[in-house]
């Protein structure tokens, strides 16, 4: 069940959340600049995954869409290059009991359901660049915590439902700080201080540290 209007505010009065509108559209403008920029330069690579992803398993889709929830409860569709098997979100219940992360997330290191190229996508994390397209449509923003499964969402307490306050991100202080590596609960604590804190300043920072962590880390599975 998706967290109604009501329980958002709630969460919304835990957290005592500012609204910035200087921030906010400040922020929009570099996600649009910033994510039209790297498509554009990426744009061979892109073609180039593509298609190795269709010539590995022809029959398979290349672009994977996965409903999840952004600010608010709103409901939208994020985008990544298929890493698994065509039919992996049907595999899924028999993998849960080898959840290796704790909390409402799945995390499984070596997940059957992975193809051998996308192993190597997903440890570049090449396979989520597709999701600069939900950057461009606003659903989600450069930097802010990663958006929940709607499965996940219903195992949020009041506590938990904080991390919808805000548009959710492609990167966050999760993913530079030990990524798969860390706890559910350390996600959340990590999200948090970023929503309590953050600025153009501390996106900025985020981002740049991004780049150093995104090729070959070793905390994405």
């Amino acid at each position: 069940m998706i967290p109604s209007s009501l329980q958002v505010s709630k969460a919304s009065q835990e957290m005592q959340l500012e609204n910035n509108v200087i921030y906010s559209g400040f922020k929009r403008l570099i996600d649009i600049f910033v994510s039209l920029l790297a498509i554009l330069i990426a744009s061979p690579l892109l073609i180039i995954v593509a298609a190795i992803i269709k010539w590995e398993e022809p029959k398979g889709k290349i672009i994977f869409k996965q409903l999840r929830v952004g600010k608010n409860g709103k409901q939208f569709y994020m985008y990544k290059f298929r890493s698994m098997v065509s039919n992996a979100e049907e595999l899924l219940d028999h993998l849960l009991d080898h959840n290796e992360v704790s909390g409402a997330m799945f995390k499984m290191k070596d997940d059957p359901r992975v193809t051998k190229f996308g192993k190597f996508i997903r440890k570049t994390s090449i396979d989520e660049l597709p999701q600069l397209y939900n950057v461009l449509c606003g659903d989600m923003s450069l930097v802010g915590p990663r958006p929940p499964l709607p499965r996940e969402v219903d195992q949020y307490g009041s506590y938990e439902l904080q991390r919808l306050l805000v548009t959710p991100g492609c990167t966050g202080l999760w993913q530079i700080s030990g990524r798969s590596n860390l706890s559910f609960d350390q996600m959340v604590e990590l999200d948090l201080q970023y929503i309590k804190h953050r600025s153009i300043r501390m996106d900025i920072k985020i981002l740049f540290k991004t780049f150093f962590v995104l090729f070959g880390s070793k905390d994405a599975f």
